[in-house]
């Protein structure tokens, strides 16, 4: 095949279904925008159980609840972390089939990406919370704050710091990864791709098309991200100790 046929295909495909490629980009942006955000949701409240200490002078409700809650954040966390997200599609789509749940593709897909997403995201906010130094935690506590107001108010955010890069990297991540959701029939861009290859029969051709899709948005969404990210590490240092001393000054 020479280097004509080839923008030839390219071409043609391109203009004749072009639409099943927006289509298809627009779900996929859809899928990781709602899923990652989700994702991220998930992941904190999880980061947070698993960074919770539990002293002997909690009380009797909170040490029963985090040694319930631990043990079931470990084992969610090693599952998604220790199997491939197309796995977990077929898995958890299939297995809902079968027990005669009704459930979309999207949602399915959703639900799946959340999860994944939330359990890669949970050992980064525990990494996160743990690598702030333990005197931030004794500075809270000596202004009157309980561990949950010292964990708010002094520890995530500076902790938020340390893991903005990371969850940048998992979105750009979950926006190609949402490409293996197309085995429970998501019509995202991968899967709009191959109903266009399919046509022509002309799948190198069309793969090519794809790929410049997903290296657009990726691109696009880095250099946003990015820049937002730059903006928030030019905010000035964490102040709020001082607020907290003057008030009590007074």
């Amino acid at each position: 095949m020479n280097e004509k046929s080839l923008l030839f295909w390219v071409w043609m495909i391109f203009k004749n279904y072009w639409g099943y490629f927006v289509k298809g980009t627009v779900l996929t942006l859809e899928i990781a925008i709602i899923g990652t955000i989700l994702g991220y949701c998930l992941g904190f409240a999880i980061g947070l159980v698993q960074a919770t200490p539990v002293s002997k002078g909690d009380g009797l409700l909170k040490k029963i609840s985090y040694r319930i809650l631990k043990p079931l954040c470990a084992a969610f966390v090693s599952v998604f972390r220790g199997t491939p997200m197309m796995v977990q599609a077929m898995v958890f789509y299939y297995g809902l089939k079968n027990q005669g749940v009704d459930i979309s593709p999207f949602l399915a897909s959703l639900i799946v990406l959340m999860m994944n997403t939330g359990a890669y995201m949970a050992e980064t906010v525990r990494g996160g919370i743990i690598s702030i130094d333990h005197g931030q935690f004794e500075g809270g506590y000596a202004l009157g704050m309980g561990h949950t107001k010292t964990m708010f108010v002094v520890i995530l955010p500076q902790a938020f710091r340390n893991i903005i890069p990371e969850m940048v990297n998992q979105f750009l991540t979950n926006l190609k990864m949402t490409s293996v959701l197309n085995v429970i029939g998501v019509y995202e861009l991968y899967f709009a791709t191959k109903s266009a290859a399919g046509i022509y029969y002309r799948y190198f051709e069309s793969y090519i098309i794809c790929a410049i899709f997903y290296y657009i948005i990726c691109t696009v969404f880095t250099k946003i991200l990015k820049e937002a990210e730059k903006r928030i590490f030019r905010q000035k240092d964490y102040e709020l100790a001082v607020e907290y001393m003057s008030g009590s000054a007074e």
